[in-house]
């Protein structure tokens, strides 16, 4: 099978929809798949680099912080594409490359087949200065845009009806998102965690809570320095990895708490260097309400850490309460179950076990891209099927 692929964003950028891209094209190959992906280009040109191509476009940052869009006129590199003849699309965002994927469509007569990763409600902020408006602004665009679907893969159930409360009539799949989980678990991880530790500073004896991911108004990490300045951090430390619109605030925030000297900020981290940071620390901690599945919560969990997390519904399939760790909806309860992960030794062996185990079992690469493929082989049976009853119908309107 022929995949087209096709996204705002891709390598070297690095966020949750890449991670899962960049997982399921090497997947899809494997299984034997030609797998091509479309994106845009971080300038004012396009070109083809490798099976990538990249479409010119421009910045539009006040929209959306790394936000672009495309006025693309040019179709030599599209006819290339058409040349090839993918038999499906898989899109996996709403704006420019959507376009590119409905002309694609129309043009090859070929299904759309669309991930939607990312729950705009937590954005509106961004572009409204009213909520409501903005939730309803959300509503009207995710039907218009997906009503251009065969069918629409959501990450959790939570995204799911989400989407049918949208009105979105095309059918649903829930597919937990894969991840490649392989480097998350090396036979080298005690190294790594004294040797990030002693990059950064970080004594040895420190209990290690850490967050990975945009420094973004929607992770609401404000809520885990809130939470973290109040308990006991004589011996524990906060490390965040990643980089965002809200660094600078945030170290402003933590330095009104008197927590600067306990919390450390890395800037963005290389992909290939991500899980050394995760083998450093002891529990991964998070306060964000806007994330569809969350990437990371998986990528921790698989390097063992149990997970303190705000409760989300898009989490209670990922993080079970005393078992890989705990979902919080308040600073007691915060408390109360940072105190059970790391009080008690044996406790915690058993949470960073399961943690481990739930990871790989049901959140791998390679499980991912075979239920994907099923969508697609499913995909594109109905929908010529739909086109050759379009035909027989108005073959016998004519003739009646």
């Amino acid at each position: 099978m022929k995949i087209l692929i096709t996204t705002e964003w891709y390598s070297p950028v690095i966020n949750g929809v890449v991670t899962s891209i960049v997982n399921l094209k090497k997947e899809l190959q494997k299984l034997g798949h030609e797998v091509r992906v479309l994106t845009l280009s971080n300038e004012a040109k396009s070109y083809i680099q490798n099976d990538i191509t990249y479409i010119s476009s421009l910045g539009v940052g006040k929209i959306y912080p790394g936000a672009r869009v495309t006025l693309f006129k040019n179709y030599k590199y599209l006819q290339q594409i058409m040349d090839w003849r993918p038999d499906v699309i898989h899109s996996q965002c709403e704006f420019s490359t959507f376009r590119i994927a409905k002309h694609l469509e129309k043009c090859l007569q070929i299904p759309i087949i669309h991930t939607y990763h990312t729950v705009y409600e937590d954005y509106t902020h961004y572009f409204s200065p009213n909520q409501k408006w903005g939730k309803a602004m959300v509503a009207i665009f995710s039907r218009k845009v997906l009503r251009n679907a065969a069918y629409v893969i959501a990450p959790t159930e939570k995204v799911s009806k989400l989407l049918q409360s949208y009105g979105v009539k095309q059918p649903i799949k829930v597919i937990p998102t894969g991840i490649d989980l392989s480097c998350y678990q090396k036979s080298d991880a005690e190294k790594q965690r004294i040797h990030i530790r002693k990059q950064l500073n970080i004594p040895l004896d420190h209990r290690l809570l850490i967050f990975v991911g945009r420094l973004a108004k929607e992770k609401n990490l404000e809520e885990v320095f809130t939470y973290f300045s109040k308990i006991e951090r004589e011996n524990m430390s906060l490390l965040v990895v990643g980089d965002g619109p809200q660094r600078a605030s945030l170290e402003r925030y933590a330095r009104k708490l008197n927590i600067e000297n306990n919390v450390i900020f890395t800037g963005m981290i290389s992909p290939e260097e991500i899980p050394s940071y995760y083998q450093s620390a002891d529990v991964f901690v998070s306060s964000s309400n806007s994330e569809t599945q969350g990437l990371t919560y998986i990528e921790a969990l698989a390097s063992g850490l149990p997970a303190l997390c705000r409760k989300d519904p898009c989490l209670e399939s990922v993080v079970e309460d005393g078992v890989n760790g705990w979902l919080f909806e308040n600073f007691n309860e915060f408390k109360c179950y940072i105190e059970r992960i790391l009080l008690d030794q044996n406790s915690y062996n058993t949470l960073s076990a399961n943690a481990s185990k739930k990871a790989y079992d049901e959140y791998s690469s390679v499980a991912f891209a075979k239920n994907i493929e099923n969508i697609y082989y499913e995909a594109i049976s109905l929908y010529h099927q739909s086109k050759k009853d379009i035909v027989y119908i108005n073959q016998s309107g004519i003739n009646q």
